[in-house]
């Protein structure tokens, strides 16, 4: 398809066709978007499904759209705002939809650039331009700038999933916008189409000025009130920067229109200016008091012209240590306010004297200098994840956005920041504070009680308001007004101004049909609230998991749209959200699942409750990696919920078949026991494997895993039981001989109960073995578990919940006494050792076991590093696959340590396998996993073709050996393969 609209160069204008006034009556949405999916190339939905996904963004707003449209071409957009204009259907445009101000939600078509219009159209290394489609998420501009040794300059925190077009839209700036600037002053040319239709080329000069009738008579008009009320500092980002009109600032229309928040018109193409790369930045770390302390001290450090000048406050940092991750981040200097102050430098040598320089002036406490590195790298992420950090307080509760980026001049922030503490301390709220200090912009979200309405927010808002406007600041510091802020701009603008607002959006968009009810006009602040919309569900009303303190809907609520799911975090070690990164359509996200499910519980678009259509469609395709309780800073388990949703929907009625077969596969795998040779001849005839794999409710492409000879516990090693109350010492028998050489009674100093799940007796019984050779080498008196300790995790992942809390609490049973007794729990399969320590407690909290079960339960690496065994020397080069459940739980630190002290050369794959237990083998599910795999462990295992695949978990070894038949082993095979070798691993 190609357009029929001319762009003259320089700035021309063109006319729209067709009739562009709004028609009376009642829009025929159905007429609409079937005109839409005629004259576009991209996808066009108006399914519940899909409506329910773009309902709301990063902020505390929901609004429901018609219809969602993600455009394929340049001419896609420009029919798609001509057919809405006709119709009189308002139109948001939308990126990452990562806006905190509810900036990217509206009531009529929403245009998702993200799907399609991501191309990076050039890069001029000389010139240091790039041409960029309005969907290029940031981080891809960065990583193709980065090969001439460029970048751009402003920031933010979501730049693995920010799109440009939304960061011109918000006119976002990040840490290194007090170096470089806002995204206005990195943009040099923008193709605009307005909301009549017509499509203009804008630059600076008066030729793009002349381009827009009237617009120059404006200026005229309004030159007081520009010259006195706009760029007055830097993060003066709230309503429209109409300082970059005025003929003394270059009469920049490209640059006025960033930060319009998409009310003046589309992005089409945009050409942005690049910077050069710091050669050796390092970063300085000053601890003071407190953070208003902290912020006292920017001014006298803004002379040393630092990169980034970023502001930590104590709480945020322990909520940081408190998560999954926190283990990792570095030891910080003393204090409990902190600024992280990057410095450049042509070399190492020359960007650490300049910080140290600068530590001289800081007046801090303590203060610790890096170079460039692991250490500042982490350091830095502590604020890349500030954003979903900060949606919980110090306390727990839900924080929420729409106080979240105001900004005073920097010279004010300390009185600021006490009387902005004040003022929450005055009504009884709390947030975690963080921010850009050398711009004087400070990120906050606040715990707002939103469970029935806004009033509390409504009141703290105007207070804070009239606060941010005498010390000469902004509502705004870079994420723009939006719907949370509108209605407070005549808080800091006088009627002049915001009349000026006005008829500047009418010079684009007269009939007001680009996101209406954002700057001009504005919806009250209070109005579409996501959460007071929602039905209260509460773990008593009969659900499984215990969720949030009990309260489901707080639960599904940790959702706040930040979109990291949304980011490619493979090479960064992340896992979070597979099936999004095989697909990178919003449904496959774990927000756009989140955003169903939230759907749900307000009826509006999902009417069904659990058992709608949209609910299962939206988690059909989710793996139950749970990686997204890990990756994502709010820890939303979507695996958790997807479990709940089968486990409600299916109570007392008929299950799919795969519930029956894959989700009582331990049953199965017993019953199959002796006869496993038998199975294996089956499986070798195409037809008759066809059939067994159909009548399971499989896809019959799979393969079936290859059976030994005999299980595990049919090798002669004897399960001991201890029967509550009774000594350990009085039961049973210690691992026998034929378990790999195992003597009769104690043999050891470090009391172990090994746990050999149903997948590592049945399928895996080498696993096993190897494993108590391991033990025993490391000097342990290895007991197995007795018969019935099961974690049910195919049950869970089925949603047989009420089926899996009855098998954990006879798994209870067998394993509590030995804990009692001071035996340490080790398992062998990751998936199964993560639900004892993290479904169980969820699934069992009145169970004082539980919680002393999951304490004592630890994977290998962590019980050898935990005894400080020295494992044996190997010189093997590894591929390794963490299993996604290991990742999220336990972690994988003390794995890649174990390898590390036996010498391995080790590269990570990091994300999931894609077959994740019973999910690959369904049908339906396996082209996804099959992508999964091949963009994942496969691609690296033929890029390295000379590293042994080493992988713990079952469903990992059967996708490498099902998909691309590769062997694998398991860390206890890899160590007992090492002490085969001898002492020197030779």
């Amino acid at each position: 398809m190609t357009s029929d609209v001319e762009v003259k160069a320089g700035g021309g204008r063109t006319e729209a066709n067709g009739n562009t006034a709004l028609p009376a009556g009642r829009l025929d949405i159905d007429a609409v978007v079937r005109e839409l999916g005629e004259a576009l190339e991209g996808e066009v939905d108006a399914s519940p499904l899909r409506l329910a996904q773009y309902t709301t963004d990063a902020s505390n707003y929901r609004v429901p759209p018609q219809v969602v449209a993600m455009p394929r071409t340049e001419a896609d957009v420009v029919a798609a705002v001509r057919i809405a204009a006709r119709h009189g259907l308002p139109v948001t445009v939308r990126g990452g939809g990562t806006s905190c101000a509810g900036n990217a939600v509206g009531p009529g078509l929403v245009l998702d650039v993200s799907r399609h219009l991501n191309r990076i159209i050039s890069i001029d290394p000389e010139a240091r331009t790039a041409t960029v489609q309005p969907g290029v998420v940031l981080a891809d501009l960065q990583a193709a700038a980065a090969a001439h040794g460029l970048r751009f300059g402003p920031d933010p925190s979501t730049a693995t999933r920010c799109t440009l077009g939304g960061m011109i839209g918000n006119n976002a700036c990040g840490p290194h916008g007090l170096a470089y600037g806002r995204t206005a002053d990195n943009v040099r040319r923008l193709r605009w189409l307005t909301g009549t239709g017509e499509v203009l080329d804008l630059g600076a000069g008066r030729d793009s000025v002349d381009a827009v009738p009237g617009l120059e008579q404006f200026v005229l008009a309004n030159l007081e009130t520009i010259r006195t009320e706009f760029g007055r500092f830097g993060r003066q980002i709230s309503g429209y920067s109409l300082e970059h009109l005025l003929p003394e600032n270059g009469r920049n229309l490209a640059a006025a229109l960033a930060g319009t928040e998409g009310t003046c018109g589309i992005i089409l193409e945009a050409e942005l200016d690049l910077v050069p790369r710091s050669a050796a930045p390092a970063l300085a770390v000053l601890g003071y008091p407190d953070m208003a302390s902290a912020a006292d001290a920017v001014p006298a450090l803004l002379p040393h012209r630092p990169l980034a000048l970023e502001g930590l406050d104590a709480a945020l940092v322990e909520t940081v240590r408190r998560s999954p991750a926190g283990g990792s981040m570095p030891a910080l200097p003393a204090g409990e306010g902190w600024l992280m102050v990057e410095v450049g430098g042509a070399t190492n040598a020359e960007a650490l004297a300049a910080a140290q320089a600068m530590v001289a002036d800081a007046g801090a406490l303590d203060a610790v200098v890096l170079p460039s590195g692991p250490d500042a790298t982490r350091l830095w992420q502590i604020r890349a994840d500030g954003a979903g950090l900060a949606g919980r307080t110090a306390a727990g509760a839900q924080a929420w956005p729409g106080w979240e980026d105001s900004a005073v001049p920097p010279e004010h922030l300390g009185d600021y920041l006490r009387d902005l503490t004040a003022l929450m301390d005055e009504r009884g709220l709390s947030g975690l504070a963080y921010g850009h200090f050398g711009d004087g912009c400070v990120h906050l979200r606040i715990d707002f009680p939103l469970g029935h309405d806004g009033a509390a927010m409504r009141g703290f808002l105007e207070a804070a308001a009239e606060l941010v406007a005498r010390y000469g600041g902004s509502l705004s510091g870079e994420h723009g007004d939006g719907r949370a802020r509108g209605e407070l701009l005549p808080t800091m603008y006088s009627p002049q101004a915001i009349a000026a607002f006005a008829g500047f959006k009418a010079l684009f968009d007269p009939h007001n049909m680009l996101n209406p009810g954002v700057v001009v006009d504005p919806e009250p602040m209070d109005a579409s609230l996501r959460r007071p919309q929602a039905v209260e569900l509460r773990a008593s009303d009969g659900f499984a998991f215990a969720h949030d303190a009990g309260n489901v809907t707080d639960s599904l609520h940790r959702c706040v749209g930040v979109g990291k799911c949304r980011a490619d975090l493979r090479e960064q070690g992340g896992f979070m959200c597979p099936s999004f990164q095989a697909t990178r359509d919003e449904e496959q996200s774990t927000r756009g699942r989140a955003r169903v499910l939230q759907e749900m519980l307000n009826g509006g678009i999902v009417t069904l409750g659990w058992s709608s259509p949209e609910v299962h469609d939206a988690l059909d395709l989710c793996l139950s990696c749970k990686a997204c309780a890990n990756d994502c800073p709010t820890g939303i388990d979507m695996a958790m919920f997807k479990s709940e949703a089968l486990h409600q929907t299916y109570k007392g009625r008929l299950r799919p078949l795969a519930h029956y077969t894959f989700g009582r596969l331990p049953q199965w795998l017993r019953l199959v026991g002796p006869f496993g040779s038998l199975v294996n001849a089956v499986a070798k005839v195409g037809p008759l494997r066809r059939l067994m794999m159909r009548l399971a409710g499989a896809d019959p492409r799979r393969g079936l895993p290859v059976f030994p000879a005999k299980p595990f516990r049919s090798l002669g090693a004897a399960p001991v039981a201890v029967a509550p109350g009774k000594p350990v010492a009085a039961m049973g028998k210690p691992v026998g001989d034929d378990a790999a050489g195992v003597a009769e009674g104690p043999t050891g100093d470090h009391p172990v109960l090994l746990w050999v799940d149903s997948f590592s007796d049945a399928m895996g019984p080498d696993v096993a073995l190897a494993a108590v050779k391991v033990l025993r080498a490391a000097g342990c008196d290895v007991q197995l578990a007795g018969p019935g300790a099961c974690c049910g995790l195919t049950l869970i992942t089925t949603g047989q919940l009420t089926a899996a809390k009855a098998k954990l609490a006879k798994t209870l049973d067998v394993l509590h006494p030995h804990v009692a007794a001071g035996r340490t729990v080790v398992g062998l399969e990751p998936s199964c050792t993560a639900v004892l320590r993290s479904d169980l407690v969820e699934l069992l909290p009145g169970d004082p076991r539980s919680a002393e079960v999951s304490r004592a339960t630890k994977t290998v690496a962590e019980f050898l590093r935990s005894i400080e065994w020295t494992p044996p020397a190997a010189a093997e080069k590894l591929l390794v696959q963490p299993h996604c459940h290991q990742h999220s739980v336990m972690g994988y630190q003390q794995d890649l340590a174990l390898l590390g002290d036996m010498g391995c050369d080790v590269e990570v794959s990091s994300g999931c396998c894609g077959l994740a237990g019973n999910f690959g083998m369904e049908k339906g599910h396996y082209e996804i996993s099959e992508k999964i795999a091949q963009d994942g462990i496969l691609r690296k295992a033929a890029a390295a073709p000379d590293r042994a695949i080493m992988a713990d978990g079952f469903s990992c070894r059967t996708q490498v050996a099902d998909l691309a038949g590769l062997d694998s082993r398991h860390l206890v095979q890899v160590i007992a393969d090492a002490l085969e070798m001898g002492p020197h691993g030779k």
